[in-house]
């Protein structure tokens, strides 16, 4: 309705009804203005009726919605289902160009214009989350570890000699898989125990530049956020190797927009030292499906070469999906989750300590990972060698999800490189132990209903596991009362 319209239908109905009609329109159309003006998410959500009335204003601007319009070639926007239509708001085309991820397409500019609407905002959500100096970033529909992939390979260019990736371990598959993927070696740095936490080794790191070469080095490989006890890398004083010796660095930040910390750590190397992007996933930070991540970091020329690496078009579901849900929340709703998440860590840990002592095991002593923690099994694992994988399979089958129970000694070969002590991120750690995580979207019901269960859990497993050793002690004494016996008739043994 524009104001033409709106004045042919005073002749239709009452003109103060009207009246008041075109105001309520027109307060959806001030949020619609301010965003585009700024370019950054707004600070209050808009509601559902604003982002749908939004989205349709740019599904008109496709092609594929012009009334009359007549499509002669291969990719016309042409949907056999009219609810696959719906679901994607008749935003058809995707993004991108067969030669760039962000270019301009001449048949889709509504889905055009969201795609660069997206990534803005997106860039003002990473710099209210703490990282203020990014220059660029955007949204690419691969999940993390593919991201990565482009990272590396977009660096091949920039230095066709190297071979090596020089990487702080961490036992998570898909980021070792990017680097062989890439088709480069990882040079796996294992970490040093420090109390209970696994950090990053430095010497070690700075060893391996001197013995490979910094010119054979793609890049050193480091994480943000992980699960405990391995803890954040020491990204300051990796960036200023990596300045020190001009090698580049790449940074899985997975799930660390989310914590102020992982944030700071990513802000602080940038500006001591050197890191050329940084990944992280867009539905463990942000609540949407799985499928999408955001490339980001300071050198705007690098991150558009980045973009320019992708090979074809694009889809824009991930770009849709977290456009709809920073609208919705508004920064000050997101900002709100993250303050909540940072509670609930602590009300998590508190839970965790005090059922660990009931057991008598320990909350690990982790204060440099602000996500995850861990909780010793020694008691466990001394009950039974079974008992503790048994453990996790029964969490699962209680509905406790995303809850990881770590047995010690396991080997993983992926790739050929095989790791001893895998998911502990250590050849070595000394005691088996739980993973618990306070991600965004967590809450005190989940928490509170997860250490109930575990404590059951535990519970049945230290009842089975005594019942276990005096069945065990009762059939030794029956075999030895039996041995003793000069009766006993031993022609069968």
């Amino acid at each position: 309705m524009n104001s033409e319209n709106f004045s042919l239908s005073e002749k239709i109905v009452s003109t103060s009804y009207i009246r008041q009609g075109r105001e309520a329109r027109r307060s959806h159309e001030q949020l619609i203005r301010h965003l585009l003006e700024q370019g950054k998410c707004p600070e209050e959500g808009w509601s559902e009726s604003t982002i749908e009335l939004f989205l349709n204003e740019l599904a008109v601007m496709d092609s594929n919605n012009f009334l009359g319009n007549c499509g002669v070639g291969e990719r016309e926007g042409r949907v056999a289902s009219s609810l696959v239509a719906r679901r994607h708001y008749r935003l058809i085309h995707g993004i991108g160009r067969s030669g760039d991820i962000a270019a301009i397409q001449p048949k889709a500019a509504g889905s055009s214009l969201l795609n660069k609407l997206t990534n803005s905002v997106v860039l003002d959500i990473l710099k209210l989350s703490g990282v203020r100096s990014v220059a660029s970033c955007f949204v690419v529909p691969m999940a993390t570890g593919m991201s990565l992939t482009l990272c590396f390979l977009t660096l091949r260019h920039r230095r066709p000699k190297a071979r090596y990736i020089i990487w702080p371990r961490i036992d998570q598959k898909s980021c070792f898989k990017a680097m062989i993927t890439a088709g480069f070696e990882p040079v796996v740095v294992e970490n040093v125990l420090e109390g209970d936490e696994l950090r990053t080794d430095l010497e070690a790191v700075e060893r391996k530049i001197e013995e490979l070469g910094a010119e054979n080095i793609l890049c050193v490989h480091s994480t943000t956020s992980c699960f405990a006890p391995r803890v954040p890398d020491r990204l300051e004083e990796l960036a200023a190797v990596c300045a020190k010796h001009n090698i580049p660095h790449i940074v899985n930040n997975a799930y660390g927009v989310q914590s102020s910390k992982c944030m700071h750590l990513i802000q602080q190397g940038a500006r001591v030292g050197r890191i050329d992007a940084f990944v992280q996933s867009l539905d463990k930070n942000f609540m949407v499906p799985v499928g999408g991540a955001i490339i980001a970091g300071f050198d705007e020329s690098f991150i558009q070469e980045i973009s320019k690496m992708y090979p074809g078009r694009a889809s824009a579901s991930p770009s849709l999906d977290v456009l709809i849900t920073l609208l919705a929340l508004g920064a000050s709703g997101y900002k709100k989750l993250l303050s909540e998440r940072k509670e609930i860590y602590l009300f998590l840990a508190q839970e965790l300590k005090s059922l660990a002592s009931s057991h008598r095991e320990r909350l690990l002593h982790t204060p440099h990972n602000p996500i995850s923690l861990a909780m010793s099994l020694d008691g466990l694992q001394a009950d039974s060698d079974k008992a503790v994988t048994q453990l996790g399979s029964m969490l699962f089958t209680r509905q406790v999800s995303g809850a990881r129970v770590i047995p010690l000694g396991k080997e993983q070969t992926i790739s050929g490189h095989t790791f001893r002590g895998f998911m502990s991120h250590s050849e070595a750690y000394p005691c088996p132990y739980l993973n618990a995580a306070s991600a965004v979207g967590i809450t005190r019901e989940d928490v509170t209903l997860c250490i109930k269960r575990l404590d059951k859990c535990l519970k049945t497993l230290k009842k089975e596991g005594n019942a276990a050793k005096n069945s065990c002690g009762s059939d030794r004494k029956e075999l030895n009362d039996q041995w003793s016996t000069p009766n006993i008739d031993y022609s069968c043994v």
